[in-house]
């Protein structure tokens, strides 16, 4: 079990967290509990070929991303009250090739499929060995996913049951006409109905005859329900 007295570290500022040493692997340590984010750097920084940064913050995991690269980040799942696992969601959409371990205290079922649906390689215990850690680090160097053996049934049919409800939302979106599709995309993007006229050079009452259009089509009343659709379908924001 990995904690500060084991490695006999003294509590430090947490600017002093955010340094990173030469290595072939580059990881980051994100956690909110300072003395646990630098004994968990300190024991990998013994390893041959790791070059490791840590800090508290997502801000401070952000500007660390950016500005290192890391090969691997070592995430916790609730971060001073800010959600780990939509962190890692977003680190996914713009680090596709950052490989993700959650490392964390809990194996709530659901907390694990949905980390493992928004991108995550790994979920691992905090109160697991280090040689583990550094086990499953290795394995999603190689593109491998570790979940906790008792939980991988639940994750798989959970993924299963995803990609399904995927599917069924395509083929709704699939079945619009391009121009309700263009008027689907500007109402995921937020864009009023007076917005999306103009941005599509249309009346406000075609605009209007074409998101009724669009909720007939999905099957739902709501434009926030349309937009939950569109998403599931795997339609983003438009930067526009």
């Amino acid at each position: 079990m990995l904690d500060a007295s084991t490695i006999g570290l003294e509590d430090r500022l947490e600017e002093r967290l955010d340094v990173t040493g030469l290595g072939e692997v580059r990881i980051l340590v994100v956690d909110d509990h300072r003395t646990f984010a630098e004994a968990l750097a300190s024991r990998l920084r013994a390893e041959p070929g790791f070059g490791v940064a840590a800090t508290t913050t997502i801000d401070g995991a952000r500007r660390l991303i950016d500005e290192r690269r890391p090969d691997v980040v070592l995430l916790d799942v609730d971060l001073d009250g800010r959600d780990g696992i939509r962190f890692a969601a977003e680190i996914r959409a713009s680090h596709a090739d950052v490989r993700i371990v959650m490392v964390t205290a809990g194996e709530e079922e659901k907390r694990v499929a949905e980390a493992v649906r928004g991108g995550v390689n790994a979920w691992v215990a905090k109160d697991g060995s280090v040689e583990h850690l550094l086990q499953v680090v290795r394995g999603v160097l190689r593109d491998e996913t570790h979940i906790p053996p008792r939980l991988l049934t639940y994750v798989l049919s959970d993924l299963m049951a995803a990609e399904q409800e995927r599917n069924e939302h395509e083929t709704l979106v699939g079945a619009l006409t391009p121009r309700e599709r263009e008027v689907l995309q500007c109402m995921v993007s937020g864009m009023t109905r007076a917005s999306i006229a103009q941005h599509l050079f249309l009346s406000p009452n075609t605009v209007r005859t074409h998101m009724q259009n669009v909720l007939g089509k999905l099957g739902v009343h709501s434009t926030l329900a349309a937009v939950a659709v569109a998403r599931r379908a795997g339609i983003g924001e438009d930067p526009r």
